[in-house]
């Protein structure tokens, strides 16, 4: 077919595109008269037709795309009529704007030096975010008698002296009990047994451990520890608990408004009646010197036999059990188990027990005894050593263990 004549501006262009491939110069035929021209016009258009095709191609990336073909090498300069166009309808600060996607769409359409200076840019950013933080290099570490607080700032820490010392006061145990506890102690006055404060008898530590060991949280533990030792119930005896039947001891917990009732009320009851027919001397004794006494006051066979003959006692029960149980049974001593090590060792104390007890002799001389149970003095340290595990143990369940290290800073 005989080409169109309005094609031919872009037959001009497609020419110059191919000028190295031995193609015409130029297209002024395409306006002629004659027949020769009008023929040789023909063979022209056929070869200038099958050119056209591969250079068609070639164009379509410069068609706004996302596709790969707009990262060959072409220069950044196809895009500027693009750019120009809005400025005969617009101002050209409104055309820079819209101009601003088009070069920062996609690193693949940007030039070697453009995409250079944004690399360099990207490499610089990092290090501006990092500056800040080289602030914390510049904070000395914290020095003896001193300790870092969690917004860095350096807080005085109580020396060894004073920290035992605040461990073994009363003021202490205000910070290492639940809340609802000191309420209740207040308005019961100081005979009313509590797990925190109290010198409880070896049976009665037993139970204690017994519900500890359940999977509840400490103030339900505590609760729970409360009112089953306490009036109306008074579950203080192996007699106490197995005359008060099942039902009775699933009201006290109930009472307590704990967890996993049945279980629990089950399981006292079942520590009971072992402590009654295997390691009580009678129905009033408390102390389970028998047991120790079958044990050869060893303390392994001692939690041999517990675990053994009382089913449902455990590896944390029992270490619960003579953790506190430690300052009555000379042979259990010193005793920290891992519970109790994590709440030590947040309080600056060693958490080895030989290490613990080494410290407290060392500064015995110094510590304020004055609360503790009357004994002789050996027993009296044993007492000591556990008023202070168990302080760190309840500091830390409660998450009071920095107000602990504040408080004894300014005693």
């Amino acid at each position: 077919m005989p080409p169109k004549k309005g094609k031919a501006a872009p037959k001009g262009k497609v020419l110059i595109h191919k000028e190295g491939k031995g193609g015409p110069k130029s297209n002024g035929h395409a306006e002629g008269g004659g027949e020769m021209a009008r023929l040789a016009e023909e063979v022209f258009t056929a070869d200038e037709s099958k050119a056209e095709e591969p250079a068609v191609e070639e164009k379509k990336p410069e068609e706004p795309s996302t596709t790969e073909a707009a990262t060959t090498t072409e220069e950044p300069k196809d895009e500027e009529p693009a750019a120009d166009a809005p400025s005969e309808t617009q101002p050209a600060v409104e055309a820079e704007p819209a101009a601003a996607p088009k070069d920062t769409k996609s690193k693949k359409r940007k030039g070697a030096a453009e995409a250079s200076t944004e690399a360099s840019a990207n490499e610089t950013k990092p290090e501006e975010k990092k500056a800040p933080k080289k602030r914390k290099v510049d904070v000395p570490p914290p020095r003896e008698g001193e300790r870092k607080s969690g917004r860095g700032a350096q807080k005085a820490a109580p020396t060894t002296e004073q920290l035992l010392n605040y461990l073994l006061s009363p003021a202490s145990t205000e910070l290492c009990r639940p809340d609802d506890e000191s309420a209740q102690v207040e308005s019961q006055g100081a005979d009313y047994k509590t797990y925190s404060s109290s010198a409880l008898t070896a049976f009665e530590e037993l139970v204690c451990a017994v519900i500890l060991s359940r999977p509840i949280s400490h103030k339900l533990g505590l609760r729970s520890i409360r009112t089953i030792l306490n009036a109306p119930y008074s579950f203080t005896t192996p007699s106490a608990i197995t005359s008060a039947g099942k039902e009775k001891r699933y009201q006290a917990l109930t009472d307590a408004k704990t967890q996993h009732k049945d279980k629990t009320a089950e399981q006292i009851g079942l520590v009971a009646d072992v402590v009654a027919h295997k390691f009580a001397k009678n129905d009033t004794d408390t102390s389970l010197d028998k047991l120790r006494e079958q044990a050869s006051h060893g303390w392994d066979m001692e939690r041999d036999l517990l675990q053994e003959n009382i089913k449902g006692v455990g590896k944390t029960g029992l270490d619960i059990f003579f953790r506190r149980v430690q300052w009555l049974w000379p042979e259990a001593y010193p005793f920290v188990d891992e519970k109790s090590s994590r709440g030590i060792e947040k309080l600056g104390l060693p958490k080895h027990p030989d290490e613990l007890a080494k410290v407290l002799d060392r500064y015995w001389a110094k510590l304020d005894t004055s609360n503790l149970e009357k004994g002789d003095k050996e027993q009296q340290k044993r007492r000591a050593f556990v008023i202070i595990c168990e302080r760190a143990t309840s500091a830390d369940l409660e998450g009071k263990s920095d107000a602990i290290l504040e408080a004894a800073a300014s005693s």
